[in-house]
């Protein structure tokens, strides 16, 4: 089912490729027994390759899957429960991305402030500790490139993750409003 997921929610023109991974397989993951809102939500994407409308794609996907006893109320809950499990993930995401954050750029410009210090002390002395001076002024200049590097990556990583995030929580959004409205 992962696969499908990925092709029902990742097809979104942007989307980061290992974000879509991560989330639908949370949504597999979790996935409902029986017949809930992933797979009415497969049914939708079956209906539109037909270039059927929305509408009538809904309707008809939803007539189907009353045989088998779903009902709008059943289809609304399981739809609130896979929002439950983005938020989830998005929640854990989020705790990952801070303990990067203090992993990779707040140790490091620890790391710098405790070299500045050092380079005020090495100053004060005499010249043979000059060649310590230069030294640490050479690694706080690299820990300045590293900590602009994993902040840029971090930040592509926040962007990307958030974009999809939104993307696909946008999406069972408007199938919940798309429900409302033709159910």
């Amino acid at each position: 089912m992962n696969k499908d997921l990925k092709s029902i929610f990742g097809s979104v023109t942007g989307l980061d490729e290992k974000s879509v991974q991560f989330l639908t397989s949370a949504l597999a993951k979790n996935n409902l027994p029986g017949f809930d809102y992933l797979e009415f939500k497969q049914s939708l994407a079956n209906l539109a390759s037909m270039n059927i409308d929305e509408e009538t794609s809904f309707k008809s996907a939803f007539a189907t899957a009353t045989t088998v006893g779903l009902t709008k109320e059943n289809l609304l809950t399981s739809a609130a429960h896979y929002k439950k499990v983005l938020d989830q993930e998005k929640r854990q995401f989020d705790s990952a991305l801070e303990k990067q954050m203090q992993q990779k750029v707040a140790s490091k410009k620890s790391e710098v402030e405790k070299l500045k210090a050092q380079v005020e002390q090495y100053r004060e002395k005499i010249r043979d500790l000059e060649a310590k001076i230069a030294k640490a002024e050479g690694t706080i200049a690299n820990a300045d490139d590293h900590i602009q590097a994993s902040l840029e990556k971090i930040q592509t990583t926040h962007d990307n993750f958030a974009f999809t995030f939104q993307s696909i929580l946008n999406q069972i959004e408007k199938d919940i409003d798309s429900i409302n409205t033709y159910l």
